[in-house]
């Protein structure tokens, strides 16, 4: 869905895994990194890589590196880029009018005139768009080629919410007629607007900041729908490292234990919550539901 955040894995250490279960195993072995790698089975694999979310010993995790590329609004963007121990490449915002013109070329469409020549014919055009009488659907096919939509607004079917992005959007086109230049102009427009963003983490971030602080369901909507799916993808390529990842309650849990137990078994009532109450306060027997509600958007 178009009015939806995205993110998509694009590289990673395929030997990941064995990298990092071979230096947990180093820092306990005087036999250098080769001849315990050579040795290393699946099986040694992934009980090394338990021990260090029963251990909490996160250090070997940061051989690795995971690269991915986020589409999210500059609301989102501006919280993920909080993250220190990362690397962020962004989309110039100078350079995003693409969502723009594509926004300008559907409402052309959808009223069925020529695309406007000018940036006072495309105000004029997204001014006509606001007083037109497209149904929700409409608007939201429209209004999602440049923003992003919190999904209450698609549930309320909330008109005014996007008539309220495109007259912004038409403020800009106006002030960049009077001749405001881009850098200037865009300070009319919503941080709703779609940014692209390159980002690379290693696995000690993920699995012991990112993912918890923003699996979470405290999290805001945008960055933890990015998270729960970044998780998935990341599961799907190492499970090893990462299917005992999760929400603040799911790293505490499993600190507290012998044997962890993955995410999985948390959301289908496989493994019970033995903590008081998780880190953001919710008592034992509410973690559970809320965990169910963090990744329910």
């Amino acid at each position: 869905m178009k009015y939806l955040p995205s993110v998509k894995l694009l590289y990673y250490l395929p030997d990941a895994e064995r990298i990092i279960a071979t230096s947990a195993k180093a820092t306990l072995s005087p036999r250098d990194f080769n001849s315990i790698n050579e040795k290393m089975s699946r099986e040694d694999i992934e009980n090394w890589l338990r021990e260090l979310v029963v251990r909490g010993h996160g250090s070997p995790l940061e051989h690795s590196i995971y690269v991915f590329e986020v589409t999210c609004s500059r609301v989102c963007s501006h919280q993920l880029v909080r993250h220190r121990h990362a690397s962020y490449t962004q989309l110039s915002q100078r350079y995003s009018d693409k969502y723009l013109k594509s926004l300008v070329e559907e409402a052309s469409r959808l009223l069925g005139r020529n695309p406007p020549a000018t940036f006072g014919e495309t105000a004029l055009l997204l001014e006509e768009v606001v007083k037109s009488n497209l149904v929700f659907n409409q608007l939201l096919e429209l209004v999602s080629q440049a923003f992003i939509i919190p999904p209450v607004i698609v549930e309320n079917r909330n008109e005014d919410f996007l008539k309220g992005l495109l007259a912004s959007t038409a403020e800009y086109y106006k002030a960049l007629a009077n001749g405001i230049s881009y850098e200037d102009a865009r300070y009319l427009l919503p941080q709703a607007v779609k940014t692209r963003i390159i980002v690379s983490m290693n696995a000690r971030e993920l699995v012991e900041v990112f993912l918890p602080l923003r699996m979470c369901s405290r999290a805001q909507w945008e960055i933890r729908f990015i998270a729960w799916e970044l998780w998935r993808q990341l599961v799907s390529v190492h499970p090893g490292i990462f299917k005992y990842t999760g929400p603040r309650c799911v790293l505490a849990e499993n600190r507290s234990r012998s044997q962890p137990c993955t995410l999985n078994e948390f959301l289908e009532d496989r493994c019970e919550f033995t903590i008081e109450r998780c880190p953001e306060k919710t008592p034992r027997h509410k973690i559970l539901e809320c965990l169910n509600t963090a990744g329910s958007i």
